[in-house]
């Protein structure tokens, strides 16, 4: 992330935030009444749809099945208006392959799978607006999804991005951020814990600066942990409230 207009001399970023700054975090859940689960995140401008559904009997050929735990189905799509560029996004390239890859290795280190054993959950994602952190929206919107589907959780997964400028990480990485071609790390925490479910980083960062960025990191998903957990809340109080 080598641009020198990603972080002014007084400390601000290209769309006005400070460094630690997260995006404006919104979340509904229940969006899709028919789902066992369903919730629409958005993080700035990037937003992304989840859809739950399971645990249920396995889905095509039983040899899948697992005889101590459910399998976990993920499956990552971008909508074809989600960008500028209106380029044709088939359902099975290698990017969204790997992201759904991703979604599965995140959400078995959190999904008590072991409860349901010889059945199946899949979770849906789609991107329907991209502004950066895509990774990290449909983490988050899982999360809620999962919530609303009333899957037994060790603990919410909270995903954020978190870039490295002038010696500054800088949290929750905007498009324009991500593009510049620097340092990205996007981390998929446990927040009571602090286990981590995932971890990537797309360009080189030296290893003193590693501590800096996986602070930052921590630090931004417990405050989306408190977020999700404000709006579950009030959530379960709205209904509630209209019985």
């Amino acid at each position: 992330m080598a641009g020198m207009e990603l972080l002014s001399d007084q400390g601000y970023r290209v769309d006005g935030r400070r460094a630690s700054e997260l995006r404006r975090v919104q979340c509904r859940l229940g969006v899709l009444g028919h789902a066992d689960g369903s919730a629409l995140f958005q993080l700035g401008n990037t937003r992304a749809l989840a859809v739950v559904s399971g645990p249920h009997e396995i889905r095509g050929s039983k040899s899948k099945a697992l005889h101590d735990r459910a399998v976990v189905n993920c499956q990552y799509s971008m909508a074809t208006f989600s960008t500028t560029e209106r380029k044709r996004r088939p359902h099975g390239d290698r990017k969204s392959i790997e992201m759904s890859l991703h979604l599965r290795q995140t959400f078995e280190t959190a999904i008590l799978t072991q409860l349901f054993p010889r059945s199946q959950i899949d979770i849906f994602v789609q991107i329907l607006q991209s502004d950066g952190g895509n990774y990290c929206a449909c983490v988050n919107a899982a999360t809620m999804a999962l919530v609303d589907a009333g899957i037994p959780l060790q603990d919410y997964v909270c995903a954020c991005s978190v870039g490295f400028v002038d010696e500054t990480p800088l949290v929750d990485v905007c498009y324009a951020e991500e593009a510049a071609g620097g340092p990205v790390m996007a981390v998929a925490l446990l927040p009571r814990s602090e286990q981590v479910a995932f971890l990537s980083l797309d360009s080189r960062l030296h290893e003193d600066h590693l501590s800096g960025v996986m602070k930052a990191a921590t630090v931004a998903c417990r405050d989306l942990h408190a977020v999700l957990s404000r709006i579950v809340k009030e959530t379960l109080q709205e209904a509630t409230a209209g019985e």
